[in-house]
């Protein structure tokens, strides 16, 4: 098991001692607690054998620490017993504890590294060392409550929207479904990236990724994931998919300050499994945007097909290509009628 700093790394035995102290230890006892515990003391509190233990703290993304280190908190003890109630209750399979704990730690990382970096540069003094900011303390402790609220509530958001999404299914569909599956990305990244200094790339992405999100979620689209200069999508009709990669390709345009994109759609069954969308469909996507000429939309020979009968779009056959693991690929071009 492991714990550390407030990223989820250990601290560096070797490093200076007051980085080790000051800012970072408050903080700690602020969202943690009081240090009171080894790893195995949490193991035996929480009633779970220490090799179990282990693989769920890695599988939150946390390095491991020596058997004598007092670094763990009570609160790390209720989490370890959350986790095993889950499965004594049947929530969880006990084979699939390990995946949820991947897939929650990946996702609050991400959220928790984005969250200290807007901490940082709202309260930071600009002259002052970041370790000796007293700022930061009093902020986290302020924002805490506020933040915990919040996701709370978009959790719940998000349960009733994927409730929805599950109830509509046939009862023999399991982790299946067919849907729309496209990816869209900035034209010549890399070139751009060598181009500007970090802040204008960092806002270049921001802008990127708020556009795309918002044309998705006003589609009734969702976000998969977000991979820097691409975004992953699903929506679950034909039409709704058209529509999203159409608006992408569009509002992009129209924003002078930003590259054109590169935009694919698949439609097909794919396999949901903790958050993310795996099988062939995701695959033709994928390389059907590669295919894709700046500022243009590719689709696979389903979608063309279930577009067909809808006039406002209009549809044009290419001539069938050779990809990586696919020999005779169809591609289309779809654009508004």
């Amino acid at each position: 098991m492991s714990r550390g700093s407030s990223n989820g790394e250990r601290v560096d035995p070797e490093a200076a001692p007051d980085e080790q102290s000051g800012l970072l230890e408050q903080l700690e006892r602020t969202l943690m607690g009081e240090r009171r515990h080894t790893r195995l003391d949490v193991a035996e509190r929480a009633g779970v054998p220490i090799e179990r233990a282990e693989r769920l703290w890695r599988a939150l993304g946390f390095a491991s620490v020596p058997d004598d280190e007092v670094v763990f908190t009570d609160n790390d003890v209720a989490a370890l017993q959350t986790i095993a109630n889950l499965v004594r209750l049947g929530v969880v399979d006990e084979s699939a504890e390990v995946a949820l704990s991947r897939s929650l730690g990946q996702t609050l990382a991400r959220l928790a590294e984005w969250q200290t970096a807007v901490v940082r540069d709202v309260v930071a003094e600009p002259d002052m060392p970041l370790k000796a900011q007293p700022g930061m303390v009093s902020a986290a402790e302020a924002l805490l409550p506020i933040m915990e609220r919040l996701q709370s509530h978009v959790w719940r958001r998000h349960l009733v929207a994927a409730a929805g999404r599950i109830l509509a299914l046939p009862p023999d569909s399991g982790a299946s479904a067919t849907v729309v599956v496209g990816f869209a990305d900035i034209v010549s990244f890399t070139k751009l990236s060598r181009d500007i200094d970090d802040a204008g790339l960092a806002e270049l992405l921001e802008r990127f990724e708020g556009t795309a999100s918002a044309v998705i979620a006003e589609g009734r689209g969702r976000v998969i994931k977000t991979l820097g200069d691409e975004v992953m999508f699903v929506a679950d009709t034909p039409h709704a998919g058209a529509d999203i990669a159409l608006g992408l390709v569009e509002r992009i345009h129209a924003a002078a300050d930003l590259p054109e994109l590169r935009t694919g759609l698949a439609y097909g069954p794919v396999l949901h499994r903790l958050g993310d969308v795996y099988g062939p469909v995701v695959n033709v996507a994928a390389r059907l945007t590669s295919l894709a000429r700046p500022g243009t939309v590719l689709v696979d020979r389903e979608l063309a097909s279930a577009l067909a009968d809808q006039s406002r779009y209009a549809l044009r056959k290419l001539r069938r290509v050779s990809v990586r693991g696919y020999r005779r690929l169809e591609p289309w071009a779809l654009r508004v009628a």
